[in-house]
């Protein structure tokens, strides 16, 4: 091993605070019995202003084109899964994720691969989203209806 290879395998510090954040969310809602419409709305309440504004607009969005999806939310932030069993929801299909949650300078709109959204050999899974204008509404609603059969 290189002296440049050593430091690369020393210098690893495990996972960052917003990781570790995540993953105590992330088995928090695994526990949580709670109505999911609630415990999104709650989560976009927190966001800051910019990343609430683009929450709120991706929610209602998803609402109205892809009703079935189950609310809930995923590692802290706004998710849309598919209707489970009984009173579980099935897999995510879509999620938006705040620029603030991990200090990025845009926020996500991601889709999990049960999104139906298969485009030949290669396709996007995840969008930067710095501002919601009329053409990203009408491109998210397009996304999330064939996202969601």
């Amino acid at each position: 091993m290189t002296g440049t290879q050593k430091a690369a395998t020393t210098s690893y510090e495990g996972f960052t605070a917003e990781e570790r954040a995540a993953m105590k969310e992330r088995a928090k809602e695994l526990k949580a019995t709670t109505d999911g419409e609630a415990a999104v709305r709650e989560k976009i309440a927190e966001m800051s202003d910019a990343d609430r504004a683009l929450a709120e607009a991706v929610h209602a969005i998803v609402r109205a084109e892809a009703p079935h999806l189950v609310p809930r939310t995923w590692y802290g932030q706004p998710a849309y899964a598919l209707p489970g069993k009984g009173s579980k929801s099935g897999p995510i299909v879509c999620f938006f994720q705040a620029a603030e949650k991990f200090g990025t300078r845009y926020a996500t709109l991601g889709f999990n691969e049960d999104a139906r959204l298969d485009a030949g050999s290669m396709w996007p899974t995840s969008f930067a989203l710095t501002a919601m204008t009329a053409a990203n509404e009408k491109e998210i609603a397009r996304l999330v209806r064939t996202a969601a059969g």
